[in-house]
């Protein structure tokens, strides 16, 4: 580490500006070499209750810390042996590292005092710290901290070729903290070392196929596996190869190239060749995971029951031939596998079940308290929702989901204020997180903020939810051609909204087209029955003289919002 310390004038009274200089060179350390780094130098200095809420992140990034940070935040999963890990985190993994590392930069700079550093070759940063950099500089206010990258210097440079590492890489690190793209690099260096078809070189490449599969590189991930098949007759890696490819085929992030149909063909091989392995206790692990898999290619051919069967036979071969206490994880995966299911065949209370014996086996981790708050949610249980997603919140690095979700449970209540700041942070958290916009886009229409939302709206006009905010916020200007050009926009991408058609239906009753604003509300509440729709529309038929149907409308809509006085009042009206 290169780290050169400066005292200047600050904005802070009482306080001096730090300068220090960092390298960023991927080739000294791999992953969060920068953050490491500048950690090594802030965490030593800084609160011990800040430390503990950050803790996670501070050790994915610099492990070499973990003597001088308490652990306090644990998963189930820290505990196991790499066997085990079967559990491989998604892209945004690192997202949430950066963010939360960057609250603890700014809340530790905010006691302490203003920093700039110099990045020293960042041209050769792992992409962890080039994602970290760019979070620093949106999240950390200026006035606490400045980065300023430096330009390339010749004369420094570390031995070995550019994008190979030098270093001994640590690959159970890369694996486990999702650092997809140091794997993929290391994969690319060190397969052509190892003897093929060996156990370390099959454990490299599945580990490599993995990690371009998450960095949306399927293509490269598909011609590793198909090498590999072309070397091997080994069984069980065969069968894990094919398990692989399935999952390329119906998971691949362009959804134009997924392609069920043949995912089946090869996870129906991985199923023949596992089901044949000899031991009892590995056939029902591998099997188990297969199914499993078969299951989510079932799910998206519309088979949801036949997905059920699948991961219930798995559910039972574990259950029955695993060892107690041993794989934890992969039973927990197969019950909230199920609990999705079982909630999407309408059995709320099994799935909950499920849920909370997955969350009791691993109160540590994040993810099932958001399934299981949104489960709640959707069966009106407000409190408990609202209670699992802030469990989500603090038990893991900062991601925008549980703040998205609080924010619809506000939104109803009528906090709107609430529901806008959670949204707000969604998309601190995420500025790529399109829902918050759409979401958030229609609440400041709501609130009369009609600048933001269409600032909100015009950041994707090939978005239908957006465009149907768009044109929420035309109509609310006073701009009604425009308006209706983006619900047409939005119709043409998604006839299936209601919002648009509700929308245009509203805007059709404006210019005085009653029948059109009938025929439009019609087709939106057919897509999804509300009490405002069904108010617009009796509007429009009391003008077109349709009192009864009118007063059908109004009726129905009480029953929907049994407190709305516009309803109550109209219906007074009819008599």
């Amino acid at each position: 580490m290169s780290v050169v310390e400066t005292r200047a004038p600050s904005v802070f009274p009482g306080a001096t500006l730090t300068q220090i200089t960092l390298d960023a060179d991927r080739r000294r350390h791999g992953p969060y070499t920068l953050a490491a780094d500048l950690l090594g130098l802030l965490v030593p200095e800084a609160a011990p209750e800040l430390i503990a809420a950050h803790d996670i992140e501070i050790l994915a990034a610099a492990p070499g810390l973990r003597a001088s940070v308490p652990v306090g935040r644990v998963s189930m999963v820290d505990r196991l042996p790499q066997d085990e890990r079967i559990l491989v985190p998604g892209r945004l993994r690192t997202l949430r590292l950066a963010n939360g590392l960057a609250e603890f930069v700014r809340d530790h700079l905010r006691a302490r005092g203003p920093l700039a550093i110099h990045v020293l070759n960042a041209h050769e940063a792992d992409p962890t710290d080039t994602e970290l950099v760019a979070v620093l500089r949106r999240r950390v206010p200026a006035d606490l901290l400045t980065i300023a990258l430096e330009p390339p210097d010749p004369a420094f440079v570390l031995p070995g070729p550019s994008g190979v590492p030098v270093r001994d890489v640590d690959l159970d690190r890369y694996r486990d903290e999702g650092f997809h793209h140091a794997m993929a690099e290391a994969g690319a260096a060190l397969l052509p070392t190892l003897a093929e078809d060996g156990e370390e070189w099959w454990r490299l490449l599945h580990r490599t196929t993995t990690a371009l599969a998450a960095l949306d590189r399927e293509e490269e991930a598909r011609a590793l596996l198909d090498h590999a098949r072309r070397v091997s007759a080994h069984p069980k890696h065969r069968a894990t190869a094919a398990y692989a490819t399935a999952m390329l085929l119906v998971r691949h992030h362009n959804p134009g190239e997924r392609d069920p149909e043949e995912a089946m063909a090869w996870i129906n091989e991985a199923v023949a060749l596992t089901s044949l392995l000899p031991d009892r206790r590995e056939r029902a692990f591998h099997l188990g995971f297969d199914l499993n898999g078969k299951a989510l290619i079932e799910v998206r051919r519309g088979n949801a029951e036949v997905a059920l069967r699948l991961v219930q036979r798995a559910i039972e071969l574990a259950e029955r031939d695993l060892e107690p206490g041993r794989h934890p994880v992969h039973k927990a995966v197969l019950r909230a596998n199920r609990a999705q299911l079982t909630a999407l065949m309408g059995d709320a209370e099994g799935a909950l079940s499920d849920l909370d014996a997955v969350i009791a086996a691993d109160p540590g981790y994040a993810d099932p308290y958001l399934d299981r708050g949104n489960l709640l949610h959707r069966l009106g249980r407000l409190e408990e929702a609202l209670a699992d997603y802030e469990t989500a919140m603090r038990v893991g690095p900062p991601f925008p989901e549980p703040y998205y979700n609080r924010s619809e449970i506000r939104y109803a209540r009528g906090d709107l204020a609430g529901a806008l700041a959670d949204l707000d942070h969604a998309i601190e958290l995420d500025p790529g997180f399109t829902d918050a916009y759409v979401n958030r886009a229609g609440l400041l229409v709501a609130l009369d903020e009609l600048d933001r939302a269409r600032a909100d709206a015009e950041r994707d006009l090939d978005n239908p939810y957006l465009l149907c905010v768009l044109g929420q916020v035309e109509a609310a200007q006073g701009k009604r051609v425009k308006a209706r050009k983006a619900y047409d926009s939005a119709l043409r991408r998604d006839p299936r909204l209601a919002a648009v058609w509700a929308g245009r239906g509203a805007l059709a009753f404006e210019e005085g087209d009653h029948e059109t604003s009938i025929a439009d509300l019609t087709r939106a509440i057919e897509l999804e029955e509300s009490a405002e729709a069904l108010f617009n529309r009796s509007l429009a038929l009391r003008m077109a003289g349709r009192s009864e149907r009118a007063r059908a409308d109004l009726r129905r809509a009480r029953e929907l919002a049994p407190d709305d006085e516009e309803v109550r009042r109209a219906l007074a009206e009819l008599g």
